[in-house]
């Protein structure tokens, strides 16, 4: 299906915002004490975010893992809360609980982000389940990596939502590498998406650095799953320019195919898409990029004038 010029326009801003958005947590994360906890980015993946969430409707639900910023940011997170909530502030999106691994922000429909591997396919299952127990028209959609797709969760969540009929779409980001383990080294099969054949769901397989084609692919699986007609398992197939997390030397990935990727970047693939439309400009581009580091510069500002939460606080939003 042809995607419109706005809708285009969209997803290159979100993925622009997201780069820009990770150029700075990268030097901020060198500064010492400045953030805690171990960063992670996903630098050259944010077409799959911005590709999907772009086809979703404000209601529906994301349920994503450690490498989230660009899927939150994407579904319409405040750029100030989040980045204030990496910093461990007040002002973060949870009081400065969870820091940049565990974000949630219940206010865009994201209840939960997780970097325990393959957490997050289990939990989908469960707010897909209580969707269609309330009998709402809404979708849930779950991100994980392909490293997440050999844990037995992978496997129960698939066989529950296809047998239940849940309305789910699985977004595996298989960018080539778990951790510091190479894809042919952790998995037998060439394509993920192969596997949803054996629970009776659709697998789609899409070039994960092409904006409009996620788009298009999410847009199909929404569908799909407000029709009653169960969930859908998307393999995304993109790249990790960087290491696991910004203290990995990534010495395992070879530096000509880091370079090959990058060639591919999802933001420069689009926008020379949109040129070639004659829909945009380069004044137009110069004007989206500066308008996004305005956005991010005025994110961390917010995050850094900040203050900590008070010790007596750490108890408080704390249930059992």
């Amino acid at each position: 299906m042809d995607v419109s010029v706005e809708k285009k326009i969209q997803m290159l801003g979100t993925m622009i915002v997201s780069r820009k958005f990770s150029d700075a947590l990268r030097k901020l994360c060198k500064i010492k004490d400045k953030i805690p906890g171990m960063m992670i980015v996903a630098d050259g993946q944010e077409a799959v975010g911005s590709g999907v969430c772009a086809a979703l409707e404000p209601e529906d639900a994301i349920i994503t893992n450690h490498r989230s910023h660009n899927h939150l940011l994407a579904k319409g997170a405040d750029p100030k809360a989040l980045m204030a909530e990496i910093f461990g502030k007040k002002t973060g999106c949870n009081k400065g609980k969870s820091g940049t691994l565990h974000l949630a922000v219940p206010e865009i429909n994201a209840p939960c982000t997780t970097t325990v591997v393959g957490a997050t396919l289990p939990i989908a299952v469960g707010r897909a389940f209580a969707q269609q127990y309330r009998k709402e028209p809404q979708v849930t959609v779950c991100f994980f990596g392909d490293g997440a797709a050999d844990e037995g969760s992978f496997h129960e969540s698939l066989n529950l939502a296809a047998l239940w009929q849940l309305p789910l779409i699985f977004v595996c980001e298989n960018n080539l590498y778990a951790g510091g383990q190479r894809y042919e080294e952790h998995t037998r099969v060439t394509d993920m998406a192969d596997r949803a054949g054996g629970y009776g769901m659709p697998g789609i397989i899409v070039d994960g650095n092409d904006a409009p084609a996620v788009y298009n692919a999410a847009l199909e699986a929404r569908q799909r799953a407000v029709s009653g007609n169960g969930p859908t398992l998307i393999e995304c197939k993109t790249y990790r320019w960087g290491g696991h997390s910004e203290t990995d030397p990534h010495e395992y990935q070879p530096r000509d195919e880091i370079k090959a990727w990058q060639e591919k970047c999802p933001i420069r693939r689009l926008s020379e898409a949109l040129s070639d439309q004659g829909a945009v400009t380069a004044a137009h581009m110069a004007q989206m990029m500066s308008q996004a580091e305005e956005v991010v510069e005025e994110a961390v500002r917010f995050a850094e004038q900040s203050p900590y939460p008070a010790p007596r606080e750490a108890l408080e939003d704390v249930y059992a």
